[in-house]
């Protein structure tokens, strides 16, 4: 049964199908000279025929057994007339070496044109046994009545001889964006930023061909393989559940799933728990097209203090909260929250300049763990992105549509919209050193005004056009990337925003309120100790207060009630630092951050905006416009501690097994309603697909 259903599969998985043009000109055997079109098609065959029928020799133990079947030969005629078999579809291993050394005996003819010059071609013949010679094939004059019965069961062979390849997971050198997890990116960042790369790093998500060019991901998938035979063995250790590649096109089908259970303290429940289901596509048509989409379901709980966090920022529409970096989470039970979401991308490389991407989805700017720019913690949002990539440039234009779901922006039950869109210029100086250039512009579809174009200019600094149009058609923020390769083992990086500025104020060193800006500081410590995939990473992040907000809220730098910058918002300071290693299947991932906050106390007695709620206006309820330092407010010291290591148990899915254990210390020095003292201990068991960052760190 088995080897009848591995026949089966052989059968209707590998053939071609070759198809001639009025411009193409089939092979021409001698006896063949002086004819075209259908003469010439039909000539060649029969001459084919006739050489297979004198010289193939079926095996003996098939002739006693009466074997009928046939032989499906892939065969290719080059340049120089020369036939060169691609692929033989036969049950027994005997009749393919047979028909491979029958076509290695075929003379050289003239070979194949098109539009008069000499190309290759391929082609797919059948042959049927026993053998039949030319004669026992001739066409012979018929009746009527039996052209129209032969016609009625005459079937075409397009169908059978579509083109079917092994798959060599071409995945791993396409245009395809490849799934942004800090994690998985580790493992490559320090050949992406060895000394005299001419790339841009800081623009993420990246394409598997551009990591491709610094790191053989097929080699290193390759190594991971394990020794599987079994259909269940490999589907679950090495590939895609489901894989296909084609003569121009190939396809991938995978379950996803993020399964966890844990147990946090303190805690109103008993455990936390999370049950994603998902399915993601991936799919290449020729070397330029390439989409990806994924669609999840999910259920879950989580420790107090996330649940706490989801349900301070709830929408319009009485749905209880925000999943950060998912969307809206609807009551599940009485205790937990449902939360489907789905990510898309289209991508479109006419070029080695450009790439197009249309998606919905994440983006991330920057070198380090965090991202003061443009971060990937919040919710996916539809994009169109360009990159425009020549000499030592990388240009990135990416224009969004982005959602406020509060209430007070809510009418006739439609959340409102607002657009952004993001300029950013990478430019590497020298084979060590990069600085990018950025830019965005917020605005809303007040009055109908839709995606207003003069904010797609694709040239970079266009505040001019936020003046022009009056300083409140949108909010516009600057910023500032760098990065310095010191060897190939230490890079240093950072990041600047600039969202308000005041020269006068600077000059005076009143620490104004308007003198909204922030800066990030980090290092990479790649192979750290000569310990081969060990990195080390410390980071400092710096944002004033009211930093992300704007005059009016709508328009701040946030989408479903989350920062698209840093996650904390304004008015925070915070130190981490992380390793990472990996060997083989296996990982670990240490964090540590230490962070102040100032957060507003929200009391009848004090309802001041302190400048670290980027959905407050900070026209209203400012305490004062001077000695605005950070921390103000409620001053707020959080540690986090974050441990997690695990097993890889699918390279083709980065399906991992891994348990993780947080402890967070949050000490505000007021108590109120909402914010208070906790420490809290959260371990967790799972079996996760990485493919985007869950952030826990709040």
């Amino acid at each position: 049964m088995k080897k009848s259903l591995l026949v089966l599969f052989f059968l209707n998985t590998f053939f071609v199908f070759s198809q001639s043009r009025s411009s193409e000109k089939f092979p021409v055997f001698s006896n063949c000279e002086n004819l075209n079109g259908v003469e010439l098609e039909n000539c060649f065959y029969s001459q084919l025929q006739d050489f297979v029928f004198n010289n193939f020799q079926v095996p003996d133990d098939l002739k006693q057994n009466n074997y009928k079947g046939n032989v499906k030969v892939l065969f290719e005629v080059d340049t120089t007339g020369t036939f060169k078999v691609q692929y033989v579809d036969a049950i027994y291993p005997e009749l393919v070496k047979e028909s491979k050394r029958v076509f290695g005996m075929l003379p050289k003819v003239k070979p194949p044109t098109f539009n008069g010059n000499a190309t290759y071609s391929k082609y797919i013949y059948k042959i049927a046994i026993p053998l039949q010679n030319q004669s026992d094939t001739l066409v012979v004059e018929k009746d009527e009545a039996t052209i129209i019965k032969e016609n009625r069961n005459k079937e075409l062979t397009e169908f059978d001889s579509i083109v079917y390849k092994k798959f060599d997971n071409p995945v791993l050198t396409s245009n395809l964006n490849i799934p942004l997890s800090h994690s998985f990116y580790a493992q490559f960042d320090d050949e992406m930023n060895q000394v005299g790369s001419n790339n841009h790093t800081a623009s993420k998500p990246y394409t598997y061909a551009e990591v491709a060019k610094y790191y053989d991901l097929k080699a290193e998938n390759q190594k991971l393989m394990k020794n599987k035979e079994g259909w269940w063995g490999k589907k679950l250790w090495n590939e895609h559940f489901f894989q296909m590649q084609g003569e121009d096109y190939w396809i991938t089908l995978n379950p996803i799933v993020d399964l966890r259970v844990g147990k946090s303290s303190p805690s109103d429940v008993s455990y936390t728990y999370q049950n994603t289901r998902g399915l993601q596509v991936q799919a290449g048509l020729g070397k330029n097209l390439v989409l990806t989409s994924t669609i999840y379901e999910s259920q879950g709980r989580f420790a107090d203090y996330y649940n706490r966090y989801i349900e301070s920022i709830p929408p319009d529409g009485g749905n209880p909260g925000i999943i950060p970096g998912i969307g809206i989470g609807k009551r599940f039970k009485e205790d937990a929250y449902d939360f489907p979401s789905a990510d898309a991308t289209l991508t479109f490389t006419p070029s080695n300049a450009i790439n197009l991407q249309l998606g919905y989805g994440r983006n991330f700017l920057g070198d380090g763990y965090r991202s003061l720019l443009m971060g990937d913690g919040a919710s996916p949002y539809p994009f169109f992105k360009i990159n425009t990539t020549f000499w030592k440039i990388k240009y990135t234009n990416t224009y969004m549509w982005l959602k406020d779901v509060r209430p007070e922006v809510t009418e006739e039950r439609t959340y409102a919209t607002k657009f952004m869109a993001n300029h950013y210029l990478s430019w590497n100086l020298s084979k060590r050193m990069n600085i990018g250039f950025f830019e965005s512009v917020i605005w809303t579809n007040s009055n109908d005004r839709g995606f207003d174009m003069n904010f797609v200019n694709p040239i970079i600094f266009y505040r001019t056009v936020e003046f022009t149009s009056s300083s409140r058609s949108g909010n516009a923020v600057l910023g500032m990337t760098a990065k310095y390769k010191l060897n190939n083992q230490f890079n240093l990086y950072g990041q600047f925003i600039l969202d308000e500025f005041s020269l006068a104020d600077i000059k005076e060193q009143n620490k104004s309120w308007g003198n909204k800006y922030g800066y990030q500081i980090g290092l990479k410590y790649f192979n750290a100790l000569n310990i081969k995939n060990l990195l080390l990473q410390v980071e400092y992040n710096h944002l004033r207060p009211y930093v992300y907000s704007h005059s009016e809220a709508i328009t701040n730098y946030g989408h479903n009630n989350q920062s698209l910058g840093h996650q904390w918002g304004g008015n925070m300071k915070e130190f981490i630092a992380i390793a990472r290693y990996h060997k083989g299947r296996y990982f670990a991932d240490a964090k540590l951050t230490l962070g102040v906050r100032g957060l507003d106390f929200d009391t009848a007695e004090d309802g001041f905006n302190y400048g670290g709620n980027i959905y407050k206006t900070y026209e209203e309820n400012r305490p004062f416009d001077n000695g605005v330092v950070i921390g103000q407010g409620n001053k707020t010291n959080i540690m986090i501690a974050d441990l997690q290591a695990g097993y890889l148990i699918n390279p083709a899915t980065n399906l991992k097994l891994f348990g993780s254990l947080i402890y967070r210390s949050f000490s505000p020095e007021t108590d109120t309603p909402t914010v208070f003292k906790e420490d809290t201990t959260w371990f967790t068991i799972g079996l996760r697909a990485d493919i985007f960052n869950w952030y826990f760190d709040y």
